[in-house]
């Protein structure tokens, strides 16, 4: 019944609506601005928004296919022929590139996946386009794989990456689970929710300032001496007010990521839920799909939305001033936005990818990783045991302080 009614007295506040409503105005502009600024080509111009998202989804409704390695030799071959001939090449100082009816009939309708191909081929670090398939040595077949592998072998043996020999192994054992061949199709939403996920640091910041004044809000209306005197005061009042302030949190990110994920996913549509996050980027080790992943890191959030909350319950358990407890909140959230790794070793490096801002990015390429004795965790593990204990640990107190709060 206490729950109850906390969670309909925090939903009736006009504050809680302001900035709820406010929270999700800006959630969905941020989410619906890849959308809004889309932009696909043909022959006759650039073609934008939703009408550019249909002409891609068309151009790639054919390209549903296994890239084996007889497949990606063949297609190489291909590209390569076509370079071969000169009056279908153009040259800007730079590089050379197909150009005319040659370019818009064979690359463009399928750019993105020769790209991704072209950039398997690279060493670590380089970018590539279609253009430089005409580099590859096809000769003994394309052996896709084996140049995948030896390149993730080149990027965890990096000396700059410093890794033990121990994580090395563990995500040499991580990549053997990944699937061969990789499936490729169109899976526009996907990427464009990974590349987004940073942004639901501003629904975890609104929820932190509708929950702030669960205890200061009854300290500065002078409320403290009537409840903390009542039978339950300091017994069920502070476990309901913690438990309907979770599950308001709860609620309200999810509402947020209903309204983030579903317009990418209204406009580009759910197809490539099922392929494998390879074909975004091939060195990736993790051996999900690309709704698995979405589901790991959402997973991630959501505890850290949890222990963030917890966090919150205890500084305005504590203090006595909402806006002080704000004060503490917003540069613990937001600092780490303006800070950048420099490397993914070090302790600099391995405290800031465990901030709150950076837990919320996947960084599924980036092969970081933590090594206590002999035990080796990925950055998903970690994050999720700092932030379960952060939450066991602060939930006890903000009950313990508002039950031993000196009323004056």
């Amino acid at each position: 019944m206490l729950i109850k009614y906390e969670l309909l007295k925090r939903l009736r506040k006009k504050s809680t609506l302001i900035v709820m409503a406010v929270s999700l105005l800006i959630t969905a502009f941020l989410f619906g601005l890849p959308v809004i600024q889309f932009q696909a080509y043909n022959q006759d111009g650039v073609i934008k928004g939703l009408k550019g998202i249909a002409f891609e989804k068309e151009q790639y409704s054919d390209l549903s296919i296994y890239l084996t390695d007889e497949y990606i030799t063949e297609t190489i071959g291909e590209v390569q022929e076509l370079f071969e001939n000169q009056d279908n090449v153009g040259y800007d100082g730079n590089e050379k590139f197909l150009i005319g009816d040659v370019y818009w009939n064979y690359i463009a309708p399928r750019e993105s996946m020769l790209d991704m191909i072209a950039l398997n081929y690279v060493n670590p670090g380089l970018s590539a386009g279609y253009n430089k398939l005409p580099e590859v040595d096809v000769s003994n077949g394309a052996n896709f794989y084996r140049t995948r592998e030896m390149k993730i072998d080149a990027l965890l043996e990096s000396p700059s990456r410093n890794l033990s020999k121990e994580k090395i192994d563990y995500w040499k054992d991580m990549n053997g689970k990944v699937k061969e061949p990789f499936q490729y199709g169109y899976h526009k939403a996907w990427t464009t929710i990974i590349s987004c996920f940073e942004l639901l640091i501003f629904p975890i910041l609104a929820i932190c300032i509708a929950v702030a004044p669960v205890f200061s809000g009854e300290y500065q209306a002078g409320m403290d001496a009537v409840l903390l005197s009542a039978r339950y005061g300091k017994t069920r009042l502070a476990t309901g007010k913690i438990i309907s302030s979770l599950l308001f949190g709860v609620l309200a990110f999810t509402f947020h990521v209903i309204v983030a994920f579903g317009i990418p996913i209204a406009a580009y549509g759910v197809d490539g839920w099922n392929l494998p996050l390879q074909i975004a980027g091939t060195t990736i080790p993790y051996p999900f799909s690309f709704l698995q992943a979405v589901i790991h890191n959402l997973a991630v959030i959501y505890i850290v939305l949890i222990a963030i909350i917890s966090l919150t319950l205890f500084l305005s358990a504590k203090l006595k001033s909402t806006y002080i407890v704000l004060a503490i909140l917003v540069p613990a959230l937001f600092i780490p936005i303006f800070l950048s790794p420099n490397g993914t070793e070090g302790l600099y490096n391995l405290i800031l990818f465990l901030t709150t801002y950076r837990s919320t990015m996947p960084e599924f390429g980036k092969f970081i990783s933590y090594q206590f004795g002999g035990i080796i965790m990925d950055v998903f593990t970690v994050r999720m045991i700092l932030y379960v204990l952060l939450a066991a640990v602060m939930l006890p107190f903000a009950r313990r302080c508002f039950a031993k709060h000196q009323v004056v």
